[in-house]
């Protein structure tokens, strides 16, 4: 394969980064996270929650050293294999392609709960079909085109999100938050079953990190965009669980594909012009997401393409738009039929498992890494060295462990389904590069 017909272009800088780090995540302020009002007490849930961002923190900021030092499409599976060879590559590939893959129907199957909100003459699947199958479309276009309509639309999702803070705080009252009853009335179990939808508050932001190829310099712009976006997210996250506990019952939206429309439609009534606007507006923090994770998904697959962890043809890039075509393409037939036959909660689950292993391997590589290469080129270093870092990893195989024990029978699909591939890698002779 020619070297011009691999190579990705180089057009993004911090503004952009921000705008895939948001958007990437930003739907899990607008759908998700509240199926852990269905499995744990407010305060169980608001404990998981504040676990799980003092995670993110800590990881993001370990994480833009690895992101800073070796800027590859790949991500957490170019991290891996450096610090533990192929097969350390192809555990974190495998598990960061679950999270990439399984994330998208998720989040396509809200847009067209939200969109069958708007219209409901139109059902919720062929709305989520239709979607998916325009956003593939448009990341076809080319990365400077992509990252632009992704800083489009995560600007209107984050406008969004502002309206129903505005809108629904003059209803918000303490007294609809429930006491606090101490630690001792804590259930663990509980807790454990409502990681996975606390951590879809910022599943998938370290997916910025797969564009690290096409960034113009990615030492100074990765940490920049990376740190702002983590940020923005923490602040949202808990603005939204708060306010919404704050002026509607819990359990009366635990179980809802859209659940900021129907908070306000409770306040304001569902056919309002407020409410209307908003849900309207909700449909680009759906399709922020969606989109983006698409993008990172193509680029994870390009890489680990050329790598040789996939087929090396999903490698080949578009000579007119330098755009990985068939890697975004595998997105949409894996999309689909997940769409067709997944349960929207049953995805965000094995999504956050994947994600999960992916940070507990990155953590571990970046150990491995500083004691094995020293001498790696780290224009930005982790603050607090070595303490935040093995926080990140304490509470990466706390969160990891969470999910896994709250959802057994998905992690076991997930392992079968990683010895399928660790057999199929090993028999095509690709333990060695």
């Amino acid at each position: 394969m020619q070297e011009q017909e691999t190579k990705l272009h180089k057009s993004l800088g911090p503004l952009h980064l921000w705008g895939i780090a948001v958007g990437l995540v930003i739907s899990g302020d607008y759908f998700g996270w509240n199926f852990g009002w269905g499995t744990a007490s407010f305060w169980e849930f608001a404990l998981a929650v504040l676990l799980v961002a003092l995670f993110y923190i800590s990881f993001a900021l370990s994480f833009t050293e690895l992101s800073a030092s070796i800027p590859h499409a790949g991500g957490p599976s170019a991290y891996a294999e450096r610090a533990f060879g192929r097969l350390g590559g192809l555990v974190s590939g495998y598990f960061v392609f679950c999270e990439f893959a399984l994330a998208p129907p998720a989040i396509a199957s809200a847009l067209g709960g939200y969109f069958h909100f708007l219209f409901p003459e139109i059902s919720i699947l062929s709305a989520s079909l239709l979607f998916y199958i325009l956003l593939v479309g448009i990341n076809l276009l080319g990365i400077k085109q992509s990252a632009s309509f992704e800083l489009t639309v995560t600007f209107l999702a984050v406008f969004g999100l502002l309206l129903y803070l505005i809108a629904s705080f003059p209803f918000f009252s303490w007294r609809n938050i429930p006491e606090w009853q101490g630690i001792g009335s804590i259930s663990w179990k509980s807790l454990f079953s409502s990681i996975p939808f606390a951590i879809w508050f910022f599943l998938a932001v370290e997916g910025v990190s797969m564009a690290a190829e096409e960034v113009k310099n990615p030492q100074r712009d990765i940490p920049l965009g990376y740190a702002a976006g983590i940020l923005t997210l923490i602040l949202f996250a808990f603005s939204i669980f708060f306010v919404t506990a704050g002026v509607v019952p819990t359990s009366e939206i635990a179980d809802s594909e859209y659940p900021l429309s129907y908070a306000l439609g409770k306040l304001y009534g569902n056919g309002s012009l407020l409410t209307r606007i908003f849900t309207f507006i909700g449909l680009f923090g759906l399709i922020a997401s969606l989109f983006g994770i698409i993008l990172g998904y193509s680029r994870l697959v390009y890489a680990l393409s050329l790598s040789g962890y996939l087929p090396r043809f999903l490698a080949k890039v578009d000579k007119k738009r330098q755009v990985p075509s068939l890697a975004v393409l595998s997105s949409l037939a894996i999309g689909v039929v997940c769409i067709i036959l997944g349960d929207t909660s049953q995805l965000v689950t094995a999504s956050a498992l994947g994600a999960c292993g992916m940070y507990v391997l990155s953590m571990l590589s970046f150990f491995q890494l500083r004691k094995s290469q020293p001498m790696l080129n780290r224009p930005y270093q982790t603050p607090l060295y070595p303490y935040l870092p093995a926080m990140a990893l304490i509470l990466g195989l706390f969160a990891f462990f969470a999910v896994f024990v709250s959802a057994i029978p998905i992690a076991m699909y997930m392992f079968l389904g990683f010895l399928v591939c660790l057999v199929l890698f090993c028999l095509n002779g690709r333990m060695q590069k």
